[in-house]
This record gives C-alpha cells, sequence and structure tokens, in this order.
C-alpha cells in the first residue's frame, strides 16, 4: 500500500536523534484487543468501571476484580503485536543507530509493545499481565497464582495479589511520569498514535513537546482535540501507516 506521506516529516524523521511517541487504546484495537468499555460484554455487562477497577472494588470484592482481569489476560493472550508495533521496532532500531534516542509512552496494559521486540518502553497505567501484592507491593511471579485472588508468597506478608495496572483514582508510576515528561520537553519529534487526547495527564505530553519546539505529528482513524495542533496529523490506522513510514526512512 502506497500512502501519501509529507515529504518534510520524511525528511525531520530521517535526521531526527530524539523522538518520543505516545500510544493509545486505538493501536491495540487494531490487534483486536477491546478497550476497557468493549470488554464490559457478557458476563461483565452489568458492572460499572468502579466495580472493577478501582482500589475500592477490589478491597469490596477482591475474586470480582481478580477474575474480570484474569478474562482480559486471556483475551490478550489470543492476540498479536500488529504492524504498527513492528514498525515503531524497527523506528527505534533507526534512531537509536545514529545514536539517537528513541522513547516509547504507552496508555496500554496489554504488553503488546514488548511481545514486538520495543525497548524502551513506559508504561503510564501499567501492565496487565504483571502481578503485585495489594499489601507490600512486591511484584509476584506469574507462577504464584493459584486462588482468585491469590496470596503473597513473601514471608510474613500473605496480602492478596492485584494486577499491576493502574486503577481510577490512583496515581501514576511516577518513574514512568517522570521519564515521560522529560521525553516530551526534549524532543525534536513526538508522535501522539491511536490516543483520543483526552485521558490526563497523557494528554498533556503532546502539548509539551510543542511548547518545547518539537514537530507533533498525530496518527488517529477519526481527527481529536489534538489535530488543529499537529504539525502533521495523518488520519488513517497506524498499523498502516507506520510501515509506511518507517519504509521511507529506511530508504
Amino acid at each position: 500500500m502506497n500512502i501519501p506521506l509529507p515529504e518534510a516529516l520524511i525528511q525531520a524523521l530521517g535526521q531526527a536523534r530524539a523522538v518520543a511517541v505516545l500510544t493509545g487504546a486505538g493501536v491495540s484495537a487494531e490487534s483486536g484487543v477491546p478497550t476497557f468499555r468493549e470488554a464490559q460484554t457478557g458476563l461483565w455487562a452489568e458492572y460499572r468501571p468502579e466495580d472493577l477497577a478501582t482500589p475500592e472494588a477490589f478491597h469490596q470484592n477482591p475474586q470480582r476484580v481478580w477474575d474480570w482481569y484474569q478474562w482480559r489476560r486471556d483475551l490478550v493472550a489470543k492476540v498479536s503485536p500488529n504492524p504498527g508495533h513492528y514498525a515503531l521496532v524497527e523506528m527505534e532500531s533507526h534512531i537509536t543507530a545514529r545514536g539517537g534516542i528513541f522513547t516509547l509512552i504507552t496508555q496500554n496494559v496489554d504488553g503488546l509493545h514488548h511481545r514486538a521486540g520495543s525497548q524502551n518502553i513506559h508504561e503510564l497505567h501499567g501492565n496487565i499481565q504483571r502481578i503485585q501484592c495489594a499489601q507490600c507491593g512486591i511484584e509476584a511471579q506469574s507462577g504464584h497464582t493459584h486462588g482468585s485472588p491469590p496470596c503473597c508468597l513473601r514471608p510474613g506478608c500473605g496480602g492478596l495479589l492485584r494486577p499491576d495496572v493502574v486503577w481510577f483514582g490512583e496515581s501514576l508510576p511516577q518513574r514512568a511520569l517522570h521519564i515521560a515528561i522529560e521525553a516530551a520537553n526534549t524532543c525534536e519529534i513526538f508522535f501522539s498514535i491511536g490516543t483520543s487526547a483526552l485521558v490526563q495527564p497523557a494528554a498533556s505530553l503532546p502539548l509539551m513537546a510543542l511548547e518545547s519546539g518539537a514537530l507533533l505529528v498525530e496518527i488517529n482513524p477519526e481527527p481529536t482535540p489534538l489535530t488543529p495542533r499537529a504539525d502533521f496529523a495523518l488520519q488513517g490506522a497506524s498499523g498502516e501507516i507506520l510501515p509506511e513510514l518507517v519504509e521511507k526512512i529506511a530508504r
């Protein structure tokens, strides 16, 4: 497929030494991962988000919350990274090969960027594949998941394990957020891909980059509040646009 891309963007990306990328649910949707709302179907349709994804919900009914996330983990296990994921791996390789810095910031919790092979990934909302103790905060191994929910095996703890994701009402991981802000403020090009540009604080990152003088590139099937501010707004699927873009800078 030959997608017309701005020559100025191709040239800028071909020379850039600091690139930051923010990905959202739209990238995962192209792999068949349902969004949070879309996953509230079947047995889960009767529940509100606050029944399934808050600390209070876990305290009140830990089995229901654990089972909901286990069901979602099973869904994610059945899908694969799409061409957009793999194109970002190639983009990272090109940038780092010239001694540059590539920072991938994601709002997605499915781990597909890891499975595709991206290296410098910072997950703002956690990772559904990881589990941690709700009491001591220690990350647990996947083999320690007997029970619904299982208990922490750390001596003297015994707390309940939970998915290592950011629930409604919780703060984002400070290290990931700090790195994301630093990348936005220092990059030459910032990509906003498959995100609604509405969820804070991630929605502020592209604007930080713009204010710091970076080129702002949006890739999304539909316009967002960020579209009028972008230097390049590419409307379409990331799995089609990104491979074309990477192919052109590789020539």
